[in-house]
């Protein structure tokens, strides 16, 4: 985990939370005022995100304590006490919104990746893609391994995808592969959309081949056809739940996921104060 790159996210929302500081709280709450809160499940779900939540209060400042009663990847019902926080109000009334904002997102991803996931058939991994929120692509990755999926390429620097767009700019999927292998050592995936197109990327050095937008007929074809398994193979396009038990049967080793990142709903989640008596 690198805190170097959330410390940036976190900071730069309570910024632009409280840009010239918070009026209410700091015109209303004594500085030596202190209380407690609950964080309280209003839904079921899957954790994650509890790491990123403590540093928030961190990074506002003041005397706490909070204590998780889950880890990340656990599930939650409705009503769990998801951790006590106690200490100075500022602290808890200044970081709640930026704290609850981050955690549910990441609970959110996390709980519809693991709708995902749990509907795999074999060994096939669900994948993320880099559909995610601009600045905070870090955590929402993080919460996809929390809900059981993997990674995909981090940026456009970790490894090499050829999409159709490249392939319409240097002319075919097999120059376009041709090239990139004479030049980099990092993998090289490449983007099928019909039998044809996967052909000709099966007789090319490629790691991986995405078979974009098939229809399932088609996928379990370009299985059949990968000869001795040369190449991992990923299935994507219109992913839903409902589809994953079935495509995963087909025997691809990947399938792609936009919308774990890009659309999903975050997990509901308060933060109640509670008498101190």
């Amino acid at each position: 985990m690198d805190f170097k790159i959330i410390d940036q996210i976190i900071l730069n929302a309570l910024h632009e939370d409280m840009p010239e500081g918070d009026i209410t709280t700091d015109n209303l709450i004594p500085d030596n005022h202190k209380s407690k809160a609950r964080f309280v499940a209003k839904e079921d779900g899957v954790l994650s995100g509890l790491d990123v939540c403590r540093r928030v209060f961190e990074l506002v400042g003041g005397s706490f304590n909070l204590t998780f009663n889950y880890k990340n990847g656990d599930k939650i019902k409705k009503g769990d006490v998801i951790g006590l926080i106690d200490g100075d109000t500022k602290t808890l009334l200044k970081g709640e919104r930026v704290a609850l904002n981050l955690l549910q997102r990441m609970c959110g991803i996390a709980t519809t990746t693991s709708k995902f996931t749990k509907e795999l058939v074999g060994d096939c991994k669900i994948l993320d893609t880099r559909k995610t929120t601009p600045n905070l692509r870090y955590i929402e990755k993080m919460a996809v391994v929390d809900g059981g999926g993997t990674n995909h390429r981090y940026s456009l620097s970790d490894m090499a995808m050829i999409k159709d767009n490249h392939i319409v700019a240097a002319g075919s999927i097999t120059k376009a592969v041709s090239i990139l292998k004479s030049k980099i050592t990092k993998k090289v995936e490449v983007e099928v959309e019909t039998r044809e197109e996967f052909l000709e990327a099966e007789a090319t050095e490629a790691d991986i081949i995405m078979l974009d937008n098939m229809s399932n007929e088609d996928m379990l074809w370009c299985v059949k056809n990968n000869d001795k398994l040369k190449h991992k193979l990923e299935a994507s396009g219109n992913m839903t739940v409902e589809r994953i038990k079935e495509v995963s049967s087909l025997g691809v080793d990947f399938i792609s996921v936009g919308a774990l990142t890009h659309s999903p709903r975050a997990l509901d989640i308060s933060l109640k104060f509670y008498d101190l008596k």
